[in-house]
């Protein structure tokens, strides 16, 4: 499918202000598509919307179609009547420029639970009839993660591998002793996900309405500790006492000397594809449900995947297996149709791998990706400088969630000589180093150019969302302060889009 000449802007809703301590679907989030489409934009991406488990990162989601209880909006369950305003008085103070994931939920599950409990008992007949309408048209993926999260909140949180056999290997009887002894706390999990459906869906038919198409993102991988690994323990090379054999992650690269463990269990795919991939197929309409495009992470892995043995304490060890390849995609577009992906292409390749990455995007029409804070370590020939650019098929990007800002680059995670052919390249003294970044990929060939909120803004290191191969704070805490986004930053973004033809009008 080939993209538009457009652009547009990288945050995660939980980045957004606001007085809850966690950016939410509520009335910034609204302002938020004002902005960008008062600024000429076209995209708003975001991270992937799934739960979160361990270490708050939205690519350890605990459930591949589930939503983020998180990002509900509490203003909102208040003019719904779910909640009152006394409900949230006596609030806790959260810093307005980080999340504090711990207080936050613990918080917010509070805020929720008592929703919930006041939706039992005096919702409309309107609302529940909705209510109940949404849990028989998602009940394929709706009882599961339902069941799941309710099992995981009685056994403390625990991996569900750490739960009473019964549970974790989903004998029927056990299944339906829970069932019936967390009848209550299974439809509070419900109704967490018919409220994040209403918010977000609304959301983002409000941004369509705006000119602004959401891209959303798809992780390659599922955690252990999931619904998806819970449900469907067949699907992945698991042991007898449902551990991983082999486990993802790549190898040494310019991330990491020792390459990244990511630790999700790889799937059999000699499985999937014996039922036509019917998981991959829910999975993606899914996402798109949710999105107007979806950017694939690891695209690679479906032409070939990093498998390093159960235990082992880096990726080093590990070896190259092909995976699905166009089989896979083609089973996708007969059930869904030409779907809008961007393949996330990035990493050390062999030839063989390249060509093999290559073809499969091509055959598909699947854009990939060209980060700018790579361009400028090995002279002109670097593929990430855009006069190397070989097609307009490209989304480029200053830098991703997985990037230092672009002011933290230059100034504390670059070399000297990367800087060095930064400023001959930009023809640039470094002092508006984001911004040349900016105009450099709004300027490219490519039909697709996208920034930060933080390089927007020309924020420093402080403000990075990810440092891969690392657990916990500040990963994935950096907020927006309110009112940061002023109308002259709008303009010159506006200008630069206007010049460079990127409007929708254009």
């Amino acid at each position: 499918m080939r993209f538009p000449r457009r652009s547009g802007i990288l945050m995660h809703p939980t980045s957004l202000p606001g007085r809850f301590g966690i950016g939410d679907l509520g009335d910034a989030a609204y302002k938020f598509v004002d902005y960008l489409a008062g600024a000429g934009q076209s995209y708003w991406q975001v991270l992937p919307l799934s739960p979160t488990g361990y270490g708050d990162s939205p690519y350890q989601g605990l459930s591949a179609s589930a939503g983020n209880p998180m990002l509900i909006s509490p203003e909102k369950l208040v003019r719904l009547g779910h909640l009152s305003e006394s409900d949230l008085d006596g609030m806790p103070s959260f810093p307005s420029d980080r999340v504090d994931f711990g207080p936050v939920i613990d918080h917010k599950m509070d805020l929720l639970d008592r929703a919930y409990a006041n939706f039992q008992s005096r919702a409309t007949n309107e609302q529940r009839a909705a209510f109940a309408r949404f849990c028989e048209e998602q009940a394929s993926w709706l009882d599961d993660v339902a069941q799941f999260l309710a099992l995981k909140e009685h056994h403390g949180l625990r991996p569900w591998h750490e739960w009473e056999t019964g549970a974790a290997t989903r004998q029927p009887d056990a299944l339906a002793r829970w069932q019936a002894s967390l009848a209550s706390e299974i439809e509070s999990q419900k109704y967490r996900q018919w409220q994040f459906f209403e918010q977000w869906l609304a959301l983002k038919q409000y941004a369509n309405e705006q000119g602004i198409r959401v891209i959303g993102d798809i992780p390659i991988f599922v955690a252990l500790d999931s619904t998806d690994v819970w449900a469907n323990p067949h699907l992945f090379h698991l042991d007898e006492d449902l551990q991983p054999v082999v486990v993802s992650g790549v190898p040494p690269d310019y991330f990491s000397e020792t390459g990244q463990l990511w630790g999700h269990p790889l799937y059999r795919w000699d499985v999937m594809a014996r039922n036509g991939y019917a998981w991959w197929i829910d999975r993606f309409r899914m996402a798109f449900t949710q999105c107007d495009v979806v950017r694939i992470d690891h695209f690679r892995g479906f032409y070939n995947y990093w498998e390093v043995p159960a235990g082992e304490k880096t990726a080093i060890k590990g070896r190259w297996l092909y995976g699905p390849g166009a089989d896979l995609f083609h089973a996708v577009t007969a059930a869904l149709g030409k779907v809008a992906i961007i393949a996330e292409d990035l990493g050390d390749f062999d030839d063989e791998s390249r060509a093999g990455v290559d073809a499969l995007q091509a055959g598909f029409g699947y854009p990939g990706m060209k980060v700018l804070q790579f361009a400028f370590s090995t002279g002109p020939t670097d593929p990430f400088l855009p006069h190397n650019y070989d097609s307009p098929d490209w989304v480029v990007y200053t830098g991703t969630h997985d990037n230092d800002t672009t002011l933290g680059w230059y100034q504390v995670t670059s070399t000297e000589d990367e800087r060095d052919y930064a400023r001959k390249y930009l023809a640039t003294d470094g002092s508006d180093i984001a911004w040349d970044l900016i105009r450099l990929g709004w300027a490219s060939t490519a039909n697709t150019a996208m920034t930060t909120v933080q390089d927007l803004l020309d924020l420093g290191h402080e403000a990075r969302m990810n440092t891969p191969s690392t657990v916990g704070p500040p990963n994935w805490c950096w907020r927006l302060l309110p009112g940061a986004l002023t109308g002259d930053i709008a303009r010159r973004l506006l200008d630069l889009t206007a010049i460079y033809g990127r409007m929708a009008s254009g």
